[in-house]
């Protein structure tokens, strides 16, 4: 096949809100991990919550804006997919402004009246409701406007341009920190928001299957809501799943204050947590092309194993580096020094996000493999149900754990252990589901 037929091919394949509601994806990411790569420390150092209540918040949020897309899922079923677009992008746009409002010195007279903690709740809920409703709205509009041959490669397009803006963003995050202060970060996810607000009033259509197909009232959609509930055995798989990702959502709360109170206050954690986002740029095509031909459930043991194995080298080699600097010296005068245990957390980190990525694509198409027709935006809405699990006790559970072993005993190295043993318990139970349960799950297609 030549450049023109291929070209050609993919261009057939795909429809046109095919590539933008990924790119609107990209954006929405950007302005989500450049704020996500920073909230633990914005609500801990700038704000002024302890450890644990800045895990509890961060919490509710992560949670919520995962765990809602199972609801949001069967109003889009019912709405579609443009006004929730709509919907979503304004209320992030306003969520995201609001965050940042709290630690700007202009409102500072205002927040004073009230607990901030219970303000900050609030907020975060509205922020997450409005959040819930992108995920599914992409990934079923993915799944309507391309076709069948290609509908994989879709995917992996998708989770391509997911980890570009959770690689940008946090790029991003970090020099408007250094520049103009870390609550501003909240200023540019919400113009990023803003501006895919207009872009779905102005370029986004209605894909044609969705106006085409008869959409069910609210009530079967509850009913339908329901009987997956019901599904025993592949709400196991998503429990056992949920525990993958706690293990992934400390980068998010334990790294940065681990960076921040033992390598320095001043330390690039945005940059430090991206490495996982360019890791799967830069590896997702050649992992995929390898593990193409490994069935999904063993692709998913492989990624567990992996991202344990990420944090069992942290907790062994951290605690060799963490007063070792590396310095570059020219002409008596040091213009490069950073301490030896941040190249450590990146490889650690780099390799979670191989494990990752072997993993993680081949999830979401089993899951829309197994939707019915007329509900992809419902079934991939239970897509994200283990990561607003793990959010929902993640959070609270890394501060919780950060303040036992590091601010209280200060062994900051077994918390590294205690991730590392949640991972490879994800990772036996998942090869148990695959050995004892597996047989009585809906058969994979092809």
């Amino acid at each position: 096949m030549n450049i023109s037929s291929g070209f050609q091919k993919l261009k057939s394949g795909f429809q046109t809100q095919f590539w933008i509601a990924n790119f609107m994806e990209l954006f929405e990411r950007l302005a989500y991990y450049g704020q996500a790569t920073i909230l633990s420390i914005f609500l801990r150092d700038h704000l002024k919550f302890n450890e644990i209540q800045a895990g509890q918040l961060s919490s509710i949020f992560g949670g919520l804006i995962y765990l809602l897309p199972i609801f949001a899922g069967a109003l889009i079923d019912k709405f579609g997919y443009r006004k929730a677009f709509s919907f979503a992008f304004f209320v992030l746009a306003i969520g995201y402004f609001l965050i940042g409002s709290t630690g700007m010195q202009l409102f500072s007279g205002f927040y004073s009246n009230f607990d901030l903690y219970w303000i900050l709740i609030v907020i975060l809920v509205f922020t997450a409701i409005g959040g819930s409703f992108i995920k599914p709205s992409v990934l079923g509009t993915i799944a309507l406007t391309s076709n069948s041959e290609l509908k994989s490669l879709g995917y992996a397009i998708y989770y391509w341009l997911v980890n570009t803006g959770a690689a940008i963003g946090p790029l991003i995050a970090y020099l408007v920190r250094d520049a103009v202060g870390i609550e501003f970060v909240y200023l540019v996810s919400a113009i990023s928001c803003a501006l895919m607000f207009l872009n779905t009033l102005i370029f986004f259509k209605e894909p044609p299957a969705k106006v085409a197909e008869k959409r069910e009232d609210i009530v079967t959609v509850i009913k339908n809501l329901l009987l997956v509930l019901k599904n025993f055995r592949f709400m196991i798989f998503l429990l056992i799943f949920s525990l993958y990702w706690i293990v992934f959502w400390q980068f998010f709360i334990v790294i940065p204050f681990y960076v921040s109170d033992y390598i320095s206050p001043d330390a690039p954690i945005e940059i430090i947590i991206s490495i996982g986002a360019w890791t799967i740029i830069l590896f997702q095509i050649p992992i995929n092309r390898l593990t193409k031909k490994i069935s999904t459930q063993k692709a998913i043991q492989i990624g567990f194993l992996f991202g344990a194995l990420g944090w069992l080298m942290m907790y062994f080699v951290l605690p060799l580096t963490d007063s070792v600097f590396f310095s570059l010296i020219r002409e008596s005068n040091i213009i490069l020094s950073f301490a030896l245990s941040i190249p450590i957390i990146m490889g650690g980190i780099f390799i979670f996000s191989i494990g990752e990525q072997t993993q993680a694509p081949r999830y979401y198409e089993y899951i829309a493999d197994l939707a019915p027709k007329g509900q992809a935006a419902l079934f991939q809405g239970f897509a994200f149900l283990p990561i607003a699990i793990a959010w929902g006790f993640g959070g609270a559970f890394g501060g919780w754990i950060y303040t036992i072993f590091a601010k209280n005993m200060n062994r900051p190295d077994l918390i590294f252990l205690v991730i590392f043993g949640i991972g490879l318990l994800a990772t036996v139970l998942m090869f148990l589901y695959d050995r004892f349960m597996r047989r009585s799950l809906p058969a994979e297609r092809s």
